[in-house]
């Protein structure tokens, strides 16, 4: 399953293996059955492999890595080939006496700099709005040969932004007859817009029993208590493998951002851009508009480089800069409009943000918009709040879930009147 090779070119025909199924049906055993085949058959494998297994944080990867892989194997017969398990903190290794190791990752950006991976786990990758697990494993497997990325979860909700790319792709794979390039599989019970889906009462065992791999009475019992507890959305989504929603939470719908969102659309001059800073000043964002397009240009955890990225960018494409005139922003606008060359700055007052909010919200709904996909971007909107203003609303920095400057500076850029309060400042 998902190790099958490439008759031409003697490799492996899967580069990313993706396995969606619901909780007790033994996705850890499977995943450390796939750590364990690299680390034991070297000879197979080309040498000593490395692997890095990571979770939705670090303490998720330290627990299911030593607390629950780790006593799966010391109770088998190929803890034989184990030389030590660190369990120290930062540590976490299992190391094998064909001295390859399965290490924990962090999610950070930079996490495999300056280390090769012949096997990436990503796993419960539904608590994933972005792909910074993917992007800190990817770049230490362009080297190996065959190198593999494999990604594990439940299903997720709306907010779910990475996994809901990979299962789009999976899918889509397994549509088109695709057998090279993505392994996908799932294993979930159909729901009522489904079209297998049977009347089936998803409260009934008879119909887990049908669509639930490995369904022992064990698996059998907890789930059963697990249906007189839950909630139905909780239920549907852990122990049957559906996708849920987050609607009651969710400002902008999911099904019109998707709508929107495009991943060739480009904005078109004369262009405009947004400017954006959270009120701890770790991270920031800058976007264009133009045309009815938006794109995030850039996104920054160190804002000290916005202003001489704001005034690189104004120079060469002549566009302004729009800020919330009393956000965090507003220090960088002071520094762009006194330094040189100057550039022209629109400082929108509390309610020209509202109007702005507004302007750019019903665009949205009404599919009058068009944003450039990225996953930053996809991230902000999922998690965006509102904040009261009167009768209206600006986006809440403080409140949001998540890093919402992207969506801002493209409410700002895209939703400004045309003459804005406060100073203009033209370039030079």
């Amino acid at each position: 399953m998902g190790l099958e090779y490439d008759p031409d070119t003697g490799l492996l025909a899967y580069r990313r293996v993706v396995v969606t199924v619901p909780r007790q049906t033994g996705k850890t055993t499977l995943v450390l059955a796939w750590e364990l085949d690299r680390c034991i058959h070297t000879d197979e494998w080309g040498g000593p492999q490395r692997v890095a297994y990571s979770a939705q944080t670090g303490w998720d990867a330290r627990r299911k890595l030593i607390d629950d892989q780790v006593p799966i194997l010391e109770e088998s017969p190929l803890f034989g080939f184990v030389h030590r398990v660190l369990r120290g903190t930062g540590n976490e290794s299992v190391v094998f006496k064909s001295r390859s190791r399965i290490d924990l990752i962090s999610g950070d950006k930079g996490a495999g700099h300056g280390r090769t991976l012949d096997l990436g786990a990503v796993d419960e990758a539904f608590d994933d709005v972005d792909d910074r697990r993917e992007g800190a494993m990817s770049p230490a497997m362009k080297t190996r040969r065959n190198a593999q990325l494999l990604i594990t979860s439940t299903a997720g909700t709306d907010e779910s932004l990475y996994l809901q790319r990979i299962v789009r792709m999976g899918r889509s794979a397994v549509e088109d007859g695709k057998t090279d390039g993505v392994a996908y599989f799932e294993w979930s019970v159909p729901k009522e817009d489904d079209a297998d889906y049977d009347g089936q009462d998803i409260y009934d065992p008879e119909v887990w029993k049908r669509f639930i791999p490995a369904l022992n009475d064990t698996a059998l019992a907890t789930m059963l208590a697990e249906a007189e507890g839950m909630s139905e959305s909780e239920f549907r989504r852990a122990y049957l493998n559906q996708w849920t929603t987050m609607e009651t939470d969710r400002v902008i719908p999911a099904e019109s951002w998707e709508a929107v969102c495009r991943k060739d659309a480009r904005p078109a001059a004369p262009l405009r851009m947004g400017l954006d800073v959270m009120p701890e000043r770790d991270a920031g964002s800058i976007v264009m508009c133009g045309g009815g397009v938006g794109e995030l240009v850039e996104t920054f955890d160190d804002v000290s480089r916005m202003e001489a990225r704001a005034r690189e960018l104004s120079r060469k494409y002549r566009a302004s800069v729009v800020i919330d005139g009393n956000g965090p922003a507003a220090s960088i606008a002071d520094e762009l409009e006194n330094g040189s060359p100057k550039v022209r700055v629109e400082r929108l007052t509390t309610p020209q943000y509202a109007v702005a909010c507004a302007k750019f919200f019903d665009a949205v709904i009404d599919g009058n918009i068009r944003v450039r996909r990225s996953n930053p971007m996809d991230r902000a909107a999922a998690g965006a709040r509102k904040k009261p203003q009167g009768d209206r609303f600006v986006w809440s920095r403080t409140s949001s879930t998540i890093d919402v400057t992207p969506l801002v500076a493209l409410t700002l850029a895209f939703g400004a009147p045309k003459r804005a309060g406060g100073p203009l400042v033209a370039t030079t």
